[in-house]
């Protein structure tokens, strides 16, 4: 449970914000470390959310001995360990610091410190709790170790040592990562920052790739003075590449004591495939499918670019923009249709419509661009009604070919300031009206740019983001950005198994595949009489496919056994990498928001409705949310007030769990977080993050609180702080109960009666137009009843607690009268442990 707590918490810290690990312990008394495991373990994994930067002592008899870097990557999946060993050679203790950095998309899985023969496993501690044992350990002259993250990426951890006098410590750190194909190599990338020159420096990638591998490169990243001390060996389907400098080729120049080490080292590589119908891995009961085709023609595309010329944009970014779009533009053939929007307070189009990319509309549209001068506001959301408005005029007047591929890029530095400049309402706009065969890609320029919210744009409408970051290469990362969906292949991509043969299976339906990229699906392998796994891709492209692969199941297993370096837990990994980043977005269904008055949104798998519906409660009434007597467990919210002078909107400032057969209740309001078993009381600001495990209870915190009861209860509570001047002038909570909560028969609750089973069905019919021309009525069927329900938007906070993101659902009005048991008032409970009582 301690490897388990340890990782939930790590996956949930790389969302967000700063972490500490801690490592303290008596070495000389192996005994007292041992004894003292299970009051650790109970006490909790503690953590800062609060950036800090610091500035370690460097003590002159400090010795790095030696530092290495060995990654194992195995059919994309890379295993990498950082170990470095340090010597106090001195008669004091001495503290060290190291920059330690690990790629956006991996995970930590463990990391350690060895003093002396004696090994202390990491856990991850509150900032102050952190710093008062780590300045503890320093006076006792114990051995002690902390790293610390930078909140804003969580790419560089910064490590700190404190090494007791005649100690040895050997640091070390485990993370791994799933390689992603970007135009045609998988690129591998370790941060090397050892501090100073060290006696033993070494870093090894080891590859194995079961179809072999194409090509091995090593980019000349970390500088043009070590390219020849690295070395690739490779055979057909293993490539080793090692970098193992002396010291004199460390120093930055030859009476140099500080080290030139201090980059990227980048390994490139891209694997053998024997045909379009993918690649086909089964290991250890898992499978994983690569497919990634090519020789297959272009589709044409139809490109609308919307590029933000506002006053922001002056200057260099408009430069590097308007040389990138040079390019970009030369890139289009005569089967590809476009045109240019720009905007900045006002909206103007190069061309009315789409228009073919021929050499002669091509220079036009290029001389349009160089002649923008940039001024004025940003109105971002009428720039992109317009685009769509361009796609759909082309397609309604059968002007694009109804196998081409249609997108929007965005191009923008900032947020909008004319028009409408509600970041939720032109995320809702834009949804509307995009058609299911368009695509929108938003490019972020700049570090003032909002690209939370083009993100969130792109990824409900089929497209991708990426920052680009405005620099001297601003106008590279333009390009090859663009590169990557410049070649659409395939439309409409479906990866199935036969039935019986395979469960838990990720994402398997993708909208498009742009070459030089990779789809990736995995899941486990049933038993069957069969050693054969069998795989049906169907796509569409100028014409439609089908393509079938199989693989043996026992084969794959027998070759890793037999390879060195081979990472032979891949498949499984893999799987549970693409499992948890769908689990995050997608296992909280069942939802409570809280956007004005108590807003409920109760997603009904049965039916696959969203219904959503007020409670027009009192400040100071506590709501029962979910009671269930079976088990023991009740969740309440007491409710407060907005400060409006004219209205009085509600809101949850509180929100309580208790378990009942262990007396233990969470407390969640908006200044803290207080857990009590009856006897003790432990209290936990927001500005910490901690994980306890206690009497059947586990709490998890970072930017949201995750309760968890017995490993089958799960609720989460989200914190929504507010600005001064913010209409709603009160910090607030979001409640989120997801839908496969194992409760007993015996729940109910305003959120609980939708966890029993059969839910009653749920008709909607005599859909038409209402008073608002954006939100259509119609009747609903439910429990006997026939309500009048208005399709509408309501708030989900998850991915953004600042703004929120829309979801579109049928609203119940009068409190959900009809839809919930009895009257609302009927689930108002007199304090916050109360059980419902229902009439």
């Amino acid at each position: 449970m301690r490897h388990l707590l340890l990782l939930l918490g790590l996956l949930m810290l790389h969302q967000g914000s700063c972490f500490e690990f801690v490592i303290d312990g008596e070495w000389e008394d192996e005994t007292s470390h041992i004894q003292d495991h299970h009051e650790r373990h109970k006490r909790a994994i503690l953590t800062s959310e609060e950036q800090e930067d610091f500035e370690a002592i460097r003590g002159d008899d400090i010795t790095v001995k030696s530092y290495k870097v060995e990654s194992r990557i195995t059919s994309r999946f890379a295993h990498t360990t950082v170990r470095s060993s340090v010597v106090n050679s001195g008669s004091k203790a001495q503290s060290i610091g190291f920059n330690v950095q690990i790629p956006k998309r991996a995970f930590i899985t463990n990391f350690t410190m060895n003093v002396n023969g004696i090994t202390f496993v990491g856990s991850v501690k509150e900032k102050t709790v952190a710093r008062n044992l780590y300045a503890q350990a320093r006076a006792r002259g114990k051995a002690a170790g902390i790293i610390r993250a930078n909140s804003q990426d969580m790419e560089t951890f910064k490590t700190e040592v404190h090494v007791p006098p005649g100690s040895n410590i050997e640091f070390e750190l485990h993370y791994q990562e799933m390689m992603h194909r970007k135009l045609g190599f998988y690129e591998h990338s370790l941060y090397l920052q050892p501090g100073r020159l060290v006696p033993q420096f070494q870093v090894d990638v080891y590859i194995y790739e079961p179809k072999g591998i194409s090509s091995v490169q090593t980019p000349n990243t970390l500088g043009v003075q070590f390219s020849d001390l690295i070395k690739v060996t490779s055979t057909k389907d293993k490539a080793h590449v090692v970098f193992k400098p002396n010291l004199q080729q460390q120093r930055k120049c030859d009476n140099c004591t500080g080290s030139a080490i201090d980059g990227v080292f980048t390994v490139k590589y891209d694997v053998n495939r024997d045909s379009n119908a993918g690649e086909l891995q089964v290991s250890d009961g898992h499978f994983v499918h690569f497919f990634a085709p090519s020789n297959l023609s272009p589709l044409p595309k139809n490109i609308v670019f919307v590029i933000d010329v506002s006053g922001s944009m002056w200057g260099v970014k408009m430069k590097q923009t308007v040389e990138a779009m040079q390019a970009i533009l030369d890139d289009l053939t005569i089967d590809d249709n476009f045109s240019v929007i720009d905007f900045n307070h006002n909206v103007r189009c190069w061309s009315e419509e789409l228009v073919p990319g021929s050499s002669i509309q091509v220079a036009d549209a290029k001389k349009y661009i160089q002649n923008i001068k940039p001024n004025g506001g940003t109105n971002i959301n009428e720039a992109l009604m317009r685009a769509v408005q361009m796609l759909v005029k082309a397609s309604n007047q059968g002007l694009i070919d109804s196998r081409s591929v249609s997108m929007i890029i965005l191009v923008s530095d900032g947020d909008p300031t004319v028009g409408e400049i509600k970041l939720s309402t032109i995320q809702k706009n834009v949804k509307r009206v995009m058609r299911e065969e368009f695509s929108l890609f938003s490019l972020g320029i700049g570090f003032d740019v909002d690209y939370d919210f083009l993100e969130r744009i792109a990824n409900e409408n089929r497209g991708m983001a990426q920052r680009i970051y405005a620099n001297h290469d601003a106008a590279e990362q333009l390009r090859t950005f663009y590169s990557q969906v410049s070649s659409p292949l395939l439309r409409r991509i479906t990866i199935q198994f036969p039935e019986d043969s395979v469960s838990e299976v990720t994402q398997n339906r993708f909208d498009k595949y742009f070459s030089g990229s990779e789809l990736v699906v995995a899941g486990r392998v049933l038993p069957s009489d069969t050693n054969t796994l069998t795989s049906i891709t169907t796509a569409a492209a100028r014409l439609d496919l089908t393509l079938e692969t199989d693989a043996d199941t026992t084969e794959l297993d027998m070759e890793l056994a037999k390879q060195q370096h081979s990472f032979t837990g891949f498949a499984r990994q893999m799987w549970a990498y693409l499992t948890i980043k769908q689990l995050i977005s997608e296992s909280f269904r069942v939802s409570l928001l809280v956007d004005n008055d108590p807003h409920f949104i109760v997603h009904l798998p049965g039916s696959d409705t969203d219904v959503c519906f007020n409670i027009d409660s009192k400040p100071g009434h506590i709501l029962n949310l979910v009671s269930d007597s079976g088990a023991g467990v009740v969740v309440n919210g007491q409710l407060i007030r907005s400060k409006h002078k004219n209205k009085i909107n509600t809101y949850f400032g509180t929100i309580s769990i208790y378990y009942q057969p262990e007396g233990v209740s969470v407390t969640v309001s908006t200044d803290s977080i207080d857990m009590s078993d009856g006897r003790n009381n432990h209290s936990f600001t927001w500005g910490a993050t901690a994980d306890i495990s206690q009497d059947g209870i586990s709490t998890v915190r970072n930017s949201q609180v995750t309760i968890t009861i017995n490993n089958n209860i799960q609720v989460m509570v989200l914190l929504h702080r507010v600005w001064k001047k913010h209409p709603v002038n009160v910090d607030f909570l979001g409640v989120y109960i997801p839908n496969n909560n194992q409760y007993s028969p015996l729940v109910h609750g305003l959120i609980g009666q939708f966890s029993r089973e059969p839910f009653p069905e749920v008709s909607v019919y005599d859909i038409h137009e209402g008073p608002d021309p954006l939100k259509k009525e119609a009747t609903m069927e439910v429990k006997g009843n026939k309500l009048l329900v208005t399709r509408g938007w309501q708030k989900d906070y998850r991915s953004d607690t600042r703004r929120g993101s829309s979801v579109y659902c049928w609203f119940i009005h009068n409190s959900g009268k009809g839809l919930i048991d009895g009257h609302y008032t009927d689930y108002i409970v007199p304090d916050l442990n109360s059980f419902l009582q229902m009439p």
